[in-house]
């Protein structure tokens, strides 16, 4: 930008009457880039924080996230997101995100951390227990109920919509009647 030296009403009084071209930028933003433009690549996603389903664009280089925005292409968003997708880069980024197992022993004061094929099996082992021991055949008078009321499921809004219609299912199928997803809550 040649004038870009002019003070900005200065530069408006020139072709720019309205101000919303180049007598709005000052000498840094004129030799800015965009963040994306130096993505090694762009990957289609979905925003996973409701059951919405708007779809991101997830820009990656050296095999790190850098922005996430809005998919212009989605036909549920159109390119919108709201202020916590629009800042979901922060999740997948963020120094405080865990990524290992934490495990409280009962009765322990501290928090372990343990492999996620322990945990796995834990927590199948505790779900196998709990429908064996509070599964109901029948009522009193022989009518089939073929349920537990031992295993509840609250799912969280970050899963997309065909997570929850598989848990939804194989929580069913296991014979558990409290199912329910916090994004209907």
């Amino acid at each position: 930008m040649a004038n870009a030296w002019l003070p900005p009403l200065i530069r408006q009084l020139g072709r720019d009457r309205l101000g919303l071209g180049a007598a709005a930028q000052s000498r840094v933003s004129t030799s800015l880039a965009p963040r994306t433009q130096t993505a090694d690549r762009v990957v289609p996603s979905v925003c996973p924080y409701c059951a919405v389903g708007c779809g991101q664009k997830v820009y990656v280089k050296d095999e790190k996230v850098i922005q996430i925005e809005g998919d212009p292409d989605s036909p549920v968003s159109r390119g919108r997101l709201c202020p916590k997708g629009a800042a979901s880069e922060g999740l997948v980024n963020s120094p405080l995100r865990e990524t290992r197992v934490k495990y409280r022993r009962p009765g322990g004061k501290e928090w372990e951390h343990i492999p996620l094929e322990e945990a796995a099996e834990m927590i199948a082992d505790r779900l196998i227990a709990a429908r064996r021991d509070t599964w109901e055949e029948e009522t009193e008078d022989g009518r089939p109920l073929k349920r537990t009321l031992g295993i509840a499921f609250l799912g969280g809004a970050t899963l997309d919509s065909e997570e929850n219609y598989l848990i939804k299912k194989f929580f069913s199928a296991a014979g558990a009647v409290s199912i329910e997803n916090q994004a209907r809550i």
